[in-house]
């Protein structure tokens, strides 16, 4: 396929809202019939932006945090399913561009300003925790490896050109594989049926026995040993999803009181905008809202920051700053896409008109990575001036 390639920031900007206006459309159907966005996941990569952060020297746009985290806002708002399909993209981007050699970014660099799609197999069921990565890259005599494991809630697998694969490799070091979808020995199973994200086709990945030349594996651990934007970058990019679905509730809110709501009869009201009791909640919301947003945006920078002068300090800001708008919009999608039905009335809970998605995106989206430990990492790094430690999840 070809793709447009995108200019700069502004352009990229411009793109995601006219895409988003365009995703808006059709995404409660989508959303209510669980049918999957194919053609919309097509017109993503056509439009160019999921090459947006390949760097200049290789053709790219190498846009700002703040640009692709407004981008992520801007689909979120539309659509959260939607939004979410290239969040490990961007992750394994990243991986290329700080641990690829040169062979290889040329390589997938050209493949991506081709529109050409990542997915991604990281995630395993069943194991201790979410860091207990038990699939395998057995090392050949020829240089090359073999692949086994099984993977799930693998967004954007079905949809890709290329999986990206996490695994344990020599000295039980991690990994990434990048793995053409229809690679002799992947299975992709679309069995998600989350109460919501519906549309994200976060099923499972099966790797057996799955041939992977030495060219596509890059030494994933190296990340870890030194100041790194990883987690950070990948968490903006969560967090962004989370406060374009707390702007979408309150917008679908004002709109259905302002048109559809009528007002309480103890208040005397000819509409139900008038009343101060709702005036009050709106108020209180919105303020939910700007502050996802305001962090959202101060994450983005200090993350932009930390790349031009990447230090271990530089790199804590980084990862602290992200990780307050990670709890703030985390908490306002929930809250908001809640109080849209207590502000709304009962009319509001009608299944036909699919409100309830906006609450069920939220809710299924916020149980990534727990904002408990955010907080506790904000509130070690304030109290004792301890650095978050090094992973992909903060």
């Amino acid at each position: 396929m070809t793709a447009h390639v995108i200019a700069d920031d502004a352009e990229a900007v411009a793109v995601a809202t006219s895409l988003a206006d365009e995703f808006r459309r059709g995404a409660a159907a989508r959303d209510a019939e669980r049918r999957l966005p194919r053609q919309e996941v097509d017109r993503l990569a056509a439009s160019g932006l999921l090459a947006v952060t390949v760097p200049a020297e290789y053709g790219g746009a190498d846009v700002t945090a703040e640009t692709l985290a407004e981008v992520f806002r801007l689909l979120g708002s539309a659509d959260a399913s939607l939004a979410q399909i290239p969040q490990s993209h961007f992750a394994y981007v990243q991986v290329i561009r700080r641990q690829g050699s040169v062979d290889q970014r040329k390589f997938f660099f050209a493949e991506l300003l081709a529109g050409r799609r990542f997915g991604n197999a990281q995630s395993e069921a069943g194991t201790r925790h979410v860091q207990d990565i038990r699939t395998r890259l057995r090392p050949e005599p020829d240089g090359s490896y073999v692949l086994d494991g099984v993977k799930n809630y693998c967004t954007g697998a079905l949809f890709a050109d290329w999986i990206p694969v996490l695994a344990r490799a020599e000295e039980d070091r991690l990994h990434v594989a990048y793995v053409p979808r229809d690679a002799p020995g992947v299975t992709v199973v679309d069995d998600w049926d989350g109460m919501g994200q519906r549309t994200t086709a976060s099923g499972t990945v099966r790797l057996d026995g799955v041939p992977v030349p030495a060219d596509r594996v890059l030494p994933h651990h190296l990340t870890f040993e030194g100041p790194q934007l990883h987690g950070a970058l990948a968490q903006l990019l969560h967090a962004a999803i989370d406060a374009g679905i707390a702007g979408a509730a309150l917008d679908e809110a004002v709109g259905f009181v302002r048109t559809k709501s009528r007002p309480w009869f103890e208040g005397g009201y000819e509409t139900a905008a008038e009343d101060p009791l709702l005036i009050q909640r709106f108020g209180e919301l919105a303020l939910r809202v700007r502050a996802g947003e305001a962090l959202l945006r101060e994450a983005a920078r200090a993350v932009d920051a930390a790349r031009d002068e990447l230090t271990d300090d530089s790199a804590a800001e980084a990862s602290i700053a992200v990780a307050a708008a990670k709890v703030q919009a985390a908490d306002a999608a929930v809250e908001v896409a809640g109080a849209l039905f207590e502000v709304s009335g009962t009319r509001s809970a009608l299944d036909s008109l699919n409100l309830h998605r906006y609450w069920r995106d939220a809710r299924t989206h916020t149980l990534h990575d727990p904002t408990r430990w955010k907080v506790q990492h904000i509130g070690r790094y304030v109290l004792g001036g301890i650095r978050p430690p090094r992973h992909g999840l903060l």
